[in-house]
């Protein structure tokens, strides 16, 4: 566990006509959660390695790609060519998981797994010792915005244990309907990275936003190691 909480804001809810100046307003933030998707995993068709180029120049904050794509397999040298610091592949979409993984860590870039609401954690299992950060959704994917599942505590609390009794440490990562009503709880279950949209960009000042959820968060870390 982190000794300190990582914000990634999602640029699913920054200005797309104002990128740059809406990178600026979050230049505090640990990453900058980009979400791919291409119409087919999800319904809804977002970002693809341009707009991970146009973050790179724009930005010297890394940044969080999460592809939400039925071919990762295939395309992740895309993102990483592009400028992504850490990719994170769903395993509901992967069919060489492992293989997967090990090229996106050969290639200098952090590799993580996503679970969708539904998915067991227990799917880990066999690749927890090789990940750098696990991400799990809180919302179904597809669109910003939603309601937080509350059942994702406990799928927080399985993974946390889960890491310990292999003995590592990856990111674990919570990503859907987080905020300062309940950044806290999700940290004090076991995360030390959150994903930040609507929350962030729909602030008066992103900047201080962010500020309060990394307060919030580190408060939850602390209640965790306690």
């Amino acid at each position: 566990m982190l000794d300190s909480v990582l914000i990634s804001p999602s640029i699913l809810s920054a200005d797309i006509a104002r990128l740059a100046e809406d990178l600026d307003k979050i230049a505090s933030a640990d990453y900058i959660h980009i979400d791919v998707m291409d119409g087919h995993f999800t319904k809804n068709l977002t970002f693809g390695a341009g707009v991970v180029a146009v973050c790179k120049r724009s930005t010297s904050v890394p940044l969080d790609v999460h592809m939400m794509v039925t071919n990762p397999d295939d395309t992740v040298d895309w993102y990483i060519d592009a400028g992504a610091d850490l990719i994170t592949i769903h395993v509901e979409a992967s069919t060489h998981l492992h293989g997967t993984i090990k090229h996106i860590q050969s290639r200098g870039v952090k590799a993580g797994v996503v679970l969708n609401p539904a998915t067991p954690v227990s799917f880990l299992e066999s690749i927890i010792e090789d990940l750098d950060a696990v991400l799990l959704m809180s919302v179904n994917p597809g669109f910003g915005g939603q309601s937080y599942i509350e059942g994702t505590y406990a799928k927080i609390r399985e993974l946390r244990a889960m890491c310990e009794r292999h003995g590592v440490s990856p990111y674990i990562e919570v990503d859907g309907g987080v905020s300062r009503k309940n950044v806290e709880a999700v940290c004090a279950a076991g995360a030390d990275m959150v994903v930040a949209g609507s929350a962030v960009f729909g602030a008066q000042d992103p900047a201080a936003e962010i500020g309060v959820l990394r307060e919030l968060g580190n408060r939850g870390l602390a209640s965790a190691r306690a």
